[in-house]
């Protein structure tokens, strides 16, 4: 038995909860992840995982021997890295999990630059606006706005984006354009963004001067997909609010207008998300510090 593929093949079915999806983000077969813990079990003398047809839990002896066997991983590629020339070029396949509009407008824009610059890494986008759990998905990172409250996850601020109101030429033309947010509950017609985990609308959010303002009007229209929630302004339907990164090209040729641009809110907050109790391969580590120096302008106005 190989003690060191025995350890990373371990560390792996605990973090994923499955021989299946540990076979696959380690490109082995499942038959030898589950001999290998087989093999590790009969080396220690003891029991690690409990195993039932339905599910995998970890022993009390299982749990100990993950976290020292974590330590000794993370401990091997700090040194590998340490010792690794400059030139060395990380390999490897990074999953990576971002929402519908960021993916189009922000990232995919910008991966020719990465991908040119480490080729041997392979890319899957994991494209959805609902958040993925990282560590049963078998997600290296995530993209995600707003402010973060899941303290299991380490977050690294990567940039904030511009939020605006707007709606097309054609709608202010019929509806009149309105010159204070609370002009937004009467006569007009709002269109929500859904939590796509609660099914609840995001209020409309407003500052100026200090002064903050929410409006949780009743919407004429709500959707959960942020893709489909531009294309719904853009044909004409409603108001909505949203970043001006997915805009850009609508307000540059006049087919969006801005409204109540002296109440903007404040500025949305960006993080790239990854788990504390996984060691952080070289492919990761790149990405991280490259979207770190590429994100930023990419969101901005």
């Amino acid at each position: 038995m190989d003690r060191f593929s025995a350890l990373k093949v371990f560390t792996r079915v605990v973090e994923t909860n499955s021989f299946t999806r540990a076979a696959d983000s380690l490109d082995m077969p499942n038959a030898t992840i589950s001999k290998t813990i087989q093999q590790l079990e009969a080396h220690l003398g003891t029991r690690l995982l409990q195993r039932t047809t339905r599910r995998i839990t970890v022993t009390p002896e299982g749990l100990e021997y993950y976290d020292k066997a974590l330590r000794i991983l993370t401990e091997l590629d700090e040194i590998d890295a340490s010792f690794k020339t400059s030139s060395a070029k990380p390999k490897g396949h990074l999953r990576i999990a971002i929402g519908g509009s960021t993916a189009r407008d922000v990232l995919v824009p910008l991966l020719a630059d990465f991908m040119t610059i480490y080729p041997d890494i392979r890319i899957d986008l994991q494209v959805a606006d609902k958040p993925s759990d990282l560590i049963s998905g078998n997600i290296d990172c995530a993209i995600r706005g707003g402010p973060m409250e899941d303290s299991s996850l380490i977050a690294r601020k990567i940039g904030e984006a511009t939020i605006i109101t707007c709606a097309t030429p054609g709608y202010l033309k019929r509806y009149g354009v309105p010159a204070y947010p609370d002009e937004l509950r009467n006569g007009h017609r709002l269109i929500s963004y859904l939590s796509p985990a609660s099914g609840r609308a995001f209020p409309f959010r407003f500052e100026h001067n200090g002064e903050k303002m929410e409006i949780k009007a009743e919407h004429h229209l709500g959707i959960n997909e942020s893709n489909a929630h531009i294309a719904a302004v853009e044909a004409g339907l409603g108001i909505v609010q949203t970043f001006t990164y997915s805009l850009k090209k609508a307000l540059a040729v006049g087919a969006l207008v801005e409204i109540l641009g002296k109440w903007r809110p404040a500025p949305y907050p960006f993080h790239v998300v990854y788990a504390q109790n996984r060691h952080v391969p070289p492919r990761l580590r790149v990405f991280l510090e490259w979207l770190a120096g590429s994100f930023p302008a990419a969101v901005k106005e």
